[in-house]
């Protein structure tokens, strides 16, 4: 019994190619976060001078507390209320359902008019610009009684129009 699945068949060369791209793109990933953090910090220093809590007595030092206790209590408020409307919008996304279309017909003149608007002047024959095609009358041979044909060319008479016939074709 073979109970295992067959392996995978990609070259040496092809696998090589794919960790190399992963690397990549695990390097730019690292990049990018480590920017991102810098950014941040960088932010948080100019937004936010460093505390001057030296030569403080108790009561500024709780003052200050509270005031940052409060600045922190807005903002994961605010948070809080951002993730509540995303939320919101999710669910919405995932109510309504998209309508199937299906197909109308439309004849030349509701195009046109849905084109152009009510601009249009009338209605317009689009069939005017197509080719017109002529039925060729296919010409019959008229099949007459064979009898007849056989008999006519039966006995000297027949021979000598076949001769005549072929003679003239020459």
């Amino acid at each position: 019994l073979y109970c295992f699945q067959p392996k995978c068949k990609i070259s040496a060369s092809r696998k090589l190619s794919l960790k190399i791209l992963l690397l990549t793109r695990a390097t730019e990933d690292l990049e990018a976060e480590k920017t991102a953090n810098e950014e941040q910090v960088r932010y948080l220093r100019e937004k936010l001078p460093p505390l001057q809590l030296s030569g403080l007595n108790i009561d500024d030092l709780q003052k200050v507390c509270k005031e940052i206790h409060e600045k922190i209590h807005v903002v994961l408020k605010n948070y809080r209320d951002i993730n509540k409307l995303k939320l919101k919008v999710q669910d919405l996304g995932g109510k309504f359902k998209k309508p199937a279309l299906r197909k109308v017909r439309v004849s030349a003149d509701e195009m046109l008019k849905a084109l152009f608007g009510s601009k249009t002047k009338g209605s317009m024959d689009l069939r005017a610009n197509l080719k017109s095609v002529k039925k060729e009358d296919i010409k019959q041979e008229k099949v007459g009684d064979w009898r007849k044909n056989v008999e006519a060319m039966s006995g000297m008479q027949g021979r000598k129009k076949m001769f005549d016939a072929a003679g003239g074709a020459q």
